[in-house]
């Protein structure tokens, strides 16, 4: 709400008139010098061709010509001529200080002569002065002395008076909570009043995943308040998504396993930003997964989230994996974000009978890893929910120590002359990309990286890859790695909002020390569609792939099909 105010003196000669009768309107534009001359130009609606003529105006107006104005020479039918008298060039030659305090000169130096000078400064002061509760400033020349071609004036400051903020005001379809709202776009009540505060709010509520503005967002002012009131919608982000995968039964050869996924994502419960997300997974006959986390916003009101997760994984008849995190998160700005997170992971053997006469630590063991971390999420993507443009980055770094615990069933002088406590480091990087070529084809890279290093490394410890989300044409969880690159590129011909076809390609770098041939090369590719209904998305993905585990045939391809639904 910036109150930019131009020279105003000699108002005498400044006399437009627009007394115009269309709606659609042709405009023709001279100055009376013959300096320039404008092209016919068509305007929808009468305020928009007389907003073209003021901003002409006042930008000659800048330039010194003070005493210009605009004169109708012609009209015909929906056809207008007008004509710029531009008048006399003035010189601002002096500026005089006048009512400015100190504080604010060691901030914005006063010019000493130029119109151009003297608005620059002008908007400078009063952008600076209504971000710190003085939205109704002014500033004006004043004392005005005229020699000839010279003007020679004083300024007057006004800053009138400090406006405080007053709570945040909801309006709309939403559930979200008033005090949500203020906590995430950091409006405090009695804090003095910033309109670049309110315009940054706008754009925070607008890029939530929660809800977005269903029309622009309006202050209200009221005995040296300033209430802002938001109009919000919320979004269907709660998710219901079942995947189904035909996959080869590699226990009974000829047949068909049948695997499956199921997400349910619960957001924003009770419009205070509070989350909760189940996911189990089965990958074969024999391996499962199950993940479950919950998340509070704002603890406390303070800017910082928390959230806790347990994490089990059943490999067969190998290994059990479990860990349980607890994670504290907090808002950089709109587009990034910084989180702190601790961790503890078990891991223990479901059976040693082939260990029973090891000689040397198996590839799998019994240990606890406790760490902690850092974790950066840099998001500028056009839409959280179906974005077309945009990057993304995530990135985690994690340190802790890892104690291997002795197995009664595995002979015990494995463990003699070994370092059972040892420390372990992890790191992981997410690079985003969409690009958005023309109105039905569109791009989506994904770059994706990570490495563990440790002097007792096990099986059980290593990246889980593989599957629909990661790398597809494989088995959810199919590679083992210690370091591990790959890349995702799909090309989309889209046919609706969030509907598309698709062809993906995706190529990868696994390191796994515990195998004969350590480094692999995947490569998979295949083609899918995904539908969306409205409340919801249909998705079908066929894909092959190809690694030094799984050979390059249809007999080895990946059916995955499901419906995510919203709402």
């Amino acid at each position: 709400m910036r109150k930019y105010f131009s020279i105003l003196f000699i108002v005498a000669l400044l006399a437009p008139n627009y007394s115009l009768g269309q709606s659609e309107l042709w405009l023709q534009w001279k100055r009376d010098d013959s300096s320039k001359l404008m092209e016919w130009k068509f305007f929808q609606e009468e305020s928009s061709m007389q907003g073209e003529l003021d901003s002409v105006l006042n930008e000659v107006n800048n330039q010194g010509y003070i005493s210009a104005f605009w004169q109708k020479e012609s009209e015909r039918n929906d056809s207008i001529l007008y004509v710029l008298h531009v008048g006399q060039l003035y010189r601002l030659s002096e500026i005089r200080r006048g009512n400015v305090p100190d504080e604010l000169i060691l901030k914005k130096p006063i010019p000493d002569s130029g119109f151009i000078e003297w608005n620059h400064w002008t908007m400078d002061v009063l952008g600076d002065l209504e971000n710190r509760g003085y939205p109704f400033a002014r500033i004006r020349l004043d004392s005005l002395e005229r020699k000839a071609d010279q003007i020679f004036a004083s300024i007057d400051l006004e800053e009138g008076p400090l406006i405080t903020w007053d709570s945040v005001q909801i309006l709309g379809n939403t559930k979200t909570k008033p005090q949500y709202v203020q906590n995430l776009v950091r409006i405090q009540p009695g804090e003095p009043f910033s309109q670049k505060e309110f315009e940054s709010a706008s754009e925070i509520l607008d890029r939530s995943s929660y809800f977005g503005l269903s029309q622009s967002p309006e202050l209200g002012f009221q005995t040296k308040n300033a209430r802002p009131i938001f109009y919000l919608s919320d979004r269907n982000v709660n998710v219901i998504d079942g995947v189904i995968g035909l996959l080869p039964n590699e226990n009974e050869p000829g047949k068909v396993l049948i695997t499956g996924q199921l997400d349910l994502e619960l957001y924003h419960l009770g419009g205070k930003g509070r989350d909760v997300a189940v996911h189990w997974q089965r990958m074969n006959q024999e391996s499962q997964s199950l993940d479950i986390s919950a998340k509070e916003s704002f603890v406390f009101r303070s800017p910082l989230s928390f959230t806790v997760g347990f994490n089990l994984l059943k490999q067969d008849s190998t290994f059990l994996n479990r860990y349980f995190s607890l994670d504290f998160g907090y808002q950089l700005s709109r587009y990034s974000s910084i989180r702190f997170f601790t961790k503890r992971q078990a891991s223990d053997l479901i059976s040693t009978f082939a260990y029973r006469e090891a000689n040397e630590l198996p590839d799998v063991a019994d240990f606890r890893w406790n760490l902690y971390g850092i974790g950066i999420d840099m998001n500028h993507l056009d839409s959280p929910i179906y974005p077309r443009r945009g990057t993304r980055l995530k990135s985690e770094f994690a340190v802790g120590n890892k104690r291997i615990i002795q197995n009664t069933g595995i002979p015990e002088s494995v463990y003699q002359n070994l370092d059972l406590n040892t420390p372990q480091v992890s790191a992981k990087i997410e690079i985003e990309k969409h690009i958005f070529l023309k109105k039905s084809w569109g791009m989506w890279l994904r770059g994706n990286s990570g490495f563990m290093r440790n002097e007792n490394l096990l099986m059980n410890d290593l990246f889980r890859v593989g599957g629909l989300k990661t790398f597809r044409g494989f088995n959810e969880n199919f590679f083992f790695a210690r370091s591990y690159a790959y890349i995702n590129m799909e090309q989309r011909l889209f046919f609706g909002g969030n509907s598309y076809l698709m062809v993906f390609s995706d190529l990868g770098f696994f390191e796994n020390p515990f195998y004969e041939i350590r480094k692999d090369y995947p490569i998979s590719f295949g083609a899918g569609i995904n539908l969306d209904t409205g409340n919801g998305v249909f998705r079908f993905i066929y894909g092959l792939g190809k690694s030094n585990l799984q050979p390059l045939s249809f007999s080895y391809s990946r059916i995955h099909f499901g419906y995510l639904a919203r709402f």
